[in-house]
């Protein structure tokens, strides 16, 4: 009778623990699919229907994937994630507002991969920005499509100074504005490799205080194919600017080498600097010739 007793007791303590526990924790991994539903728990057999029903149940430093193909919706992040559908065909198609937004702590790190966002412009109410970053420590953004947007393809406009944007193997195209807008307040670096910025009014600009390194990356049909106001920097290297109305425009900062700066109406406008292995053939106007970065100063012929 004693041991009853106590067994009753120990049940009475537990059983409040076990009613206030949460019927759907947080997951490090959460899934979302075309055929999926919000009121799921976004399992890999109960698939959530969108990345905005995805996201709440999904812990900081987690993941939500793409099950099937499908168009998963607009989003705003808020902390540390990754979206990734690597693996079959993930879309946030939107009108009238922004594609993503990044909006996370300033200690955070997101990333985006393999998602394409379309804004359809030249419809009567066209996406706004592709991605938006407002607050974020590191932004990267991989093998994704961003077109079709009234505003621009990427805008960085981060206040938070020391923050960073990567963008590998990304096409950024047929942008009403900039391809990819560097427009933080604070000091930003952004590294982009492997990207084609297309058909945008620029390719890439760079406001003041921000710096690009670019490398192995394609500017072509831009208004402008590389841009750098006052105060910001670009590096280009191993790249192509090509068929723009203007190939390099800068009131700063912009060093090319081992590039072409070809086909453009005009190549340069501005202060550029080479580092003269770079090829500038085939412009209708060369415009402001660049400045030599320095002699040799090696045997190699290194500038």
């Amino acid at each position: 009778m004693r041991r009853l007793a106590f067994l009753a007791f120990a049940i009475g303590l537990f059983l409040p623990l076990l009613a206030s526990a949460p019927a759907h924790a947080q997951a490090s991994r959460t899934w979302v699919s075309g055929v999926g539903d919000d009121a799921n728990p976004c399992s890999r057999t109960a698939p959530c229907k969108t990345f905005a029903g995805a996201i709440s149940k999904t812990a900081a430093f987690g993941e939500i994937n793409c099950l099937d193909p499908g168009g998963f919706g607009a989003l705003t992040i808020t902390k540390s994630i990754t979206l990734n559908c690597s693996s079959t065909i993930g879309s946030v198609l939107v009108a009238g507002t922004n594609g993503i937004v990044i909006n996370a702590a300033t200690t955070d790190k997101v990333t985006l991969r393999s998602i394409q966002v379309q804004g359809l412009a030249g419809t009567a109410s066209p996406g706004l920005n592709g991605v938006r970053i407002l607050s974020a420590a590191s932004v990267s953004i991989e093998n994704c499509v961003i077109t079709q947007f009234s505003q621009a393809g990427i805008s960085d406009a981060r206040t938070a100074g020391n923050t960073q944007l990567y963008i590998r193997n990304t096409i950024v195209s047929n942008n009403t504005g900039s391809g990819i807008a560097l427009g933080a307040t604070g000091p930003n670096k952004a590294i982009v490799d492997g990207t084609e910025s297309v058909g945008n009014l620029f390719g890439i600009a760079a406001g003041s205080g921000n710096s690009a390194m670019v490398t192995r990356s394609v500017f072509s049909g831009n208004t402008n194919g590389v841009e750098a106001d006052a105060g910001g920097a670009v590096n280009v290297d191993s790249s192509s600017i090509t068929g723009n109305g203007t190939g390099v425009q800068s009131a700063s900062n912009i060093r090319l080498s081992n590039s072409d700066v070809s086909f453009n109406a005009t190549g340069f406008s501005g202060v550029s600097i080479t580092y003269g292995n770079n090829r500038m053939q085939g412009n209708t106007a060369l415009g402001t010739s660049p400045s030599a970065a320095g002699g040799a100063v090696s045997n190699l012929g290194e500038q």
